[in-house]
Parts: structure tokens; C-alpha cells; sequence
């Protein structure tokens, strides 16, 4: 992948993927402000949301050995993977260790970080997504680009063909003469998904939250076919963020009121699955119902090292509803292509170089590709202060520093290509350290602001290139000041206060 400004200046280029963008986040948006606004107390539901995954992330070592524990008395098998590497190979192993050569899985974010379908394919598995946009998604060759809906770049006209062309190479084909009529595509999936679900022996799933007080898993979805994978496979494999659990279920009331409005603009979601261990825990295995062998598989991946960053472990609040994504001028305009990462959009451009690091091109950039307006911060159902941490990020790519990279503390060298940007940088901290210098400066570009030209050359070229430099009032602030007010009420002009 290119770094952010080039991907984005190529899709801005695509009015269709630009309409189709615009259309869906201005319709989201304005639902979810409607849906938030019927609560009085939602500034405090979004303090309280904070605040338990603060308290959460701080203790996380006790909170996931208590999940373990309950996970494992509930008859499940707790798995534990440092990467994305060894994600991978935990599940492909399992699923080998099955017999089958096909499996269903439930929308999970946390599976397209670490690009397991493509693993299990190279092991000669194919994995069937069930969610309908996922399936869009998939039956196109297509990557996604948005958290809730990983195909809002296409249009139903799109969708049709897709289905139309492919839908016969992964199962049952498409019926004849399918229209784009909505109620005729998502009449075509549940036919094609409803073969798939009755056959299938293994099932992937990721999870919105994990419980530690008793193990229970948790999976918030809108369309039934999370049900039917977490159901109806004997097997069942939960991939998930170790940043997912939460205490007790009296925490999980507060999630449950934040993410479907946040969200989907819904008061509680349509369908909301909770599984605790196997089925035949405790109970009969010839009559209980569900999965007879459930594996958990934790999965780290830079998480422990966001959690040691005092400012940038805010991210790991996140709770996947896209709210930011809905307001962000950027995303709106560029799409979730350009970001290269399964979570596109503010809260990718936070976290992605947080799990990946900021050695490349492209992860150096995502700190970048925002305009720090703050409107993420202020959809949040968690709080998260996404214009902080981008300019925390940004400050990181510039100067480098220490971080913390798989558990080990090592000084990262400033990235290429700001020396420019560290020079400006470096010469306003030592303006704003000298007064009279700052001073002197002030009255030069005041009395010179009639030959200042409106586009800057060489590196500022670029900033220029969409914005005129403001214009530089006559008369600074504190000349202003110094002149209406007079001399004595902020001492001398020249002393520097």
C-alpha cells in the first residue's frame, strides 16, 4: 500500500465511491444524533464507559487470568497468541485437527488484522463469511472499508452484479433475474447463507466484549447470522482482542447501551448472543444445545505495547462502533481503502501505528490523515481523545523517541522526509522561549504583510496547495493590547510577559 495522501488522492478521484460514502455516513450520522439525543444521562453513560475500561486496561493482567479461569471451568480452552502469526496458526491448527475443510465465520475485525482467511486458504480451508456486507466483500475480491459496513463503497447496483457473477463459485448461485431491489439481495444471501449454515461443522467468530466474572462471550449484531455460527457448529473458535474483556456483567449494561446507538442509531441491537463455556457443560451433551468444544484464542499484537504508551493507550477503549468514522471529512471524502488497515477511518489512524509501528511509509502516515477538527472526539461513546493521540503520533513519526515494541523499550529514529516539518518545529519552540526574539518576529511580518506571498514554495508547497495562507494582522495581539489598555496594565512592551 502507498502512504495516505496518495491512496486518498487517487479515491477522491471516484465521484460513484465518493456519492456512495457521502450518502451512507450523512445517513448514519444523522440517525445516530437522533437515537443519542433520547438520552439525558448520555454524557454520563459516556463517562462511565471511560472510566471502566480505564479501570479495566489498568488492572488487564488480573482481569484476563480471571477470564481464563472462568472460561476454562465453563469448559472451554483458553489460547494464547503474541501475534498475528501465532493467531494464525492456533486456528488453522484446530481447525485441521477437526477433519473439515470448511468453515463459517461471523464478522471479526480482529481476524482481518491478522489476515486469517488468507492463512487458512493457504492451508486449504475455506472460510465462508456470513455477515451480508462481509459476503459482498468477499464474493467481489473486495477488501473492507468501514467497521459497521465494510461495503458502503458499493451501491445495490454493484452488489446485484456481484452477486449475479459469483455467488455460483461459493455455494448456492443467485436466483434468476435478481434485481437490486434490497429485499430481493438480502432474500439471495439468506438463501446462499442458509445452505452453508446447516452443514457446517466449524465456526469462526471474533467478540464485542468478554466477561470475567463468569467467561461469557458476547456478540452484538443486526442480521441472525451470528446466531447461527456461534449455534449451530459443533466446533466453535473465538478470536479476540485482549483489550475486549471487561469485569463483571454489571459493566457490560453500560456497553450495551452505548454501542447500538453509537453504532446503528438502535436503541438495543436486534440480536445480542452470549455463550459461556460448551454446551455440554454441566448438561447432557445429547440434548443441550450449541457448540460441544469452544476454543479462545487472546491475541496481543501490539496491544501491551499501546498499553505502556500513557497517551496513546486511550485507543484501546475503542469499541468498534464507527461513530468516528460517520464524522470524519476525511474518511467521508477518501474512503477506508486508503488507510491499508482493517480499521480505517480516526480511530485506524490511531491505532494501526500503534499495533504495527510506524516503520513504513504507509503506517507513518495515518497520523496524518486527519484535520484534527474533533468531531471523532466528540461522537466517542468512550471518550477516546482521537485529535490527541494523532498529534502524540505525529509527534512520534517526527522526532521518534522511546516506545515500547513487544515488550522491549527501544528509541525509534525519526522518520524520512520531516526534516523540514522537525526544523520549523524546533525553530518556534526557541521563538516562544525568547520573547523579544518572538516579539521582533511579530513586528517584522507586520510591517511586511503586503509582500507575503499566498502559497508557500518547497516543503510548504503541499500544505498550500488546497489553503491560502492566512493573512498577518496589522498589529499583533499584544500591540493591540499594549495601545487600547495602556503600557502599565501588562508591563513594558519589550519585557517579555
Amino acid at each position: 500500500m502507498p502512504a495516505f495522501p496518495a491512496a486518498a488522492a487517487e479515491a477522491v478521484r471516484d465521484a460513484r465511491l465518493r456519492g456512495n460514502l457521502r450518502h451512507a455516513t450523512g445517513t448514519i450520522r444523522a440517525r445516530r444524533a437522533r437515537a443519542v439525543a433520547e438520552l439525558d444521562d448520555w454524557a454520563a453513560l459516556r463517562a462511565a464507559g471511560a472510566a471502566v475500561k480505564d479501570r479495566t486496561l489498568r488492572h488487564l493482567d488480573h482481569y484476563l487470568e480471571r477470564l481464563e479461569a472462568a472460561v476454562t471451568a465453563a469448559g472451554g480452552t483458553v489460547h494464547w497468541a503474541a501475534d498475528a502469526d501465532a493467531a494464525n496458526r492456533i486456528v488453522t491448527a484446530l481447525v485441521e485437527a477437526t477433519g473439515e475443510r470448511e468453515v463459517v465465520k461471523v464478522k471479526s475485525m480482529v481476524t482481518q488484522e491478522t489476515g486469517l482467511n488468507a492463512a487458512l486458504a493457504e492451508a486449504g480451508i475455506r472460510v465462508c463469511e456470513t455477515d451480508l456486507a462481509e459476503l459482498i466483500v468477499q464474493l467481489g475480491d473486495d477488501l473492507p472499508s468501514h467497521i459497521l459496513v465494510p461495503a458502503i463503497h458499493r451501491n445495490r447496483g454493484e452488489i446485484r452484479d456481484i452477486f449475479r457473477e459469483r455467488m455460483g463459485e461459493w455455494g448456492l448461485p443467485a436466483p434468476e433475474g435478481l434485481t437490486d431491489e434490497p429485499a430481493r439481495l438480502a432474500e439471495a444471501a439468506r438463501l446462499h447463507l442458509r445452505e452453508k449454515f446447516l452443514r457446517a461443522k466449524v465456526g469462526i467468530s471474533g467478540a464485542n466484549f468478554m466477561v470475567a466474572e463468569t467467561g461469557t462471550l458476547v456478540v452484538v449484531e443486526s442480521e441472525g447470522n451470528g446466531r447461527m455460527c456461534l449455534t449451530l457448529p459443533e466446533t466453535l473458535i473465538s478470536v479476540v482482542g485482549i483489550e475486549k474483556v471487561v469485569p463483571t456483567w454489571r459493566d457490560l449494561e453500560v456497553f450495551l447501551q452505548l454501542l447500538p446507538r453509537s453504532a446503528t442509531a438502535e436503541r438495543m441491537n436486534p440480536y445480542t448472543s452470549m455463550w459461556t463455556g460448551t454446551a455440554g457443560a454441566g448438561t447432557d451433551p445429547e440434548t443441550a444445545d450449541g457448540p460441544r468444544v469452544f476454543h479462545l484464542v487472546l491475541l496481543d499484537n501490539g496491544r501491551t505495547d499501546a498499553l505502556a504508551d500513557t497517551v496513546g493507550r486511550q485507543v484501546l477503549r475503542c469499541i468498534r462502533c464507527s461513530a468516528c468514522l460517520n464524522v470524519c471529512p476525511v474518511y467521508e471524502r477518501a474512503g477506508g481503502h486508503a488507510y491499508g488497515s482493517a480499521y480505517p477511518g480516526p480511530i485506524g489512524a490511531v491505532l494501526t501505528p500503534q499495533l504495527r509501528g510506524t516503520a513504513t511509509e504507509l503506517d507513518a502516515s495515518l497520523p496524518y490523515a486527519s484535520s484534527l477538527c474533533g468531531a471523532c472526539y466528540e461522537v466517542c461513546p468512550v471518550a477516546i481523545d482521537i485529535p490527541r493521540v494523532l498529534v502524540h503520533l505525529r509527534e512520534r513519526v517526527v522526532e521518534g523517541g522511546a516506545v515500547t515494541v513487544r515488550g522491549k523499550r527501544v528509541t525509534l529514529r525519526p522518520a524520512r522526509g520531516h526534516a523540514a516539518e522537525r526544523a520549523a518545529m524546533r525553530a518556534a519552540r526557541w521563538a516562544l522561549d525568547h520573547p523579544r526574539a518572538l516579539l521582533a518576529g511579530q513586528r517584522l511580518a507586520s510591517r511586511t504583510r503586503r509582500l507575503h506571498p499566498r502559497r508557500l514554495p518547497g516543503p510548504g508547497r503541499a500544505w498550500t496547495a488546497d489553503r491560502e495562507l492566512p493573512g498577518v494582522p496589522g498589529e499583533s495581539f499584544r500591540a493591540w493590547w499594549l495601545r487600547t489598555r495602556g503600557a502599565g496594565s501588562a508591563g513594558e512592551e519589550g519585557d517579555g510577559r
